[in-house]
């Protein structure tokens, strides 16, 4: 499983349905959620609910996953700079952050799954 920091906290965040927790690094607030046992649309409708709260570059939403969200990605990925990580396990670790220009114009109320 992955490890959050110590000083992770877990928060509330408006339609999300599984676990969300906020920590600080390096001046870099991060936004953590695991969908790696969920199936859709839940990877889709959390991504979305999380995606929210990145409205600038100090702010980065980490996503993980049990595979490559294909269906996200084709929504929003030219929205965001994504960094892609496979984990030891085999899930996937994705790192959303802000693109200016791009990320306000993201449709986030359309959570449909399509993928």
């Amino acid at each position: 499983m992955e490890i959050l920091p110590s000083d992770a906290e877990k928060i509330e965040v408006p339609g999300a349905t599984v676990d969300f927790y906020k920590y600080t690094k390096d001046g870099i607030t991060y936004y953590q959620f695991d969908t790696s046992r969920c199936g859709p649309p839940e990877p889709m409708v959390n991504a979305m609910s999380g995606l929210k709260l990145i409205d600038g570059p100090d702010k980065k939403l980490v996503m993980i996953n049990h595979q490559k969200p294909m269906g996200l990605l084709d929504k929003i990925g030219k929205n965001y700079n994504i960094d892609e990580e496979t984990l030891p396990d085999g899930r996937v670790k994705l790192v959303f952050s802000y693109k200016e220009g791009a990320s306000e114009k993201a449709n986030l109320n359309d959570s449909a799954c399509e993928g």
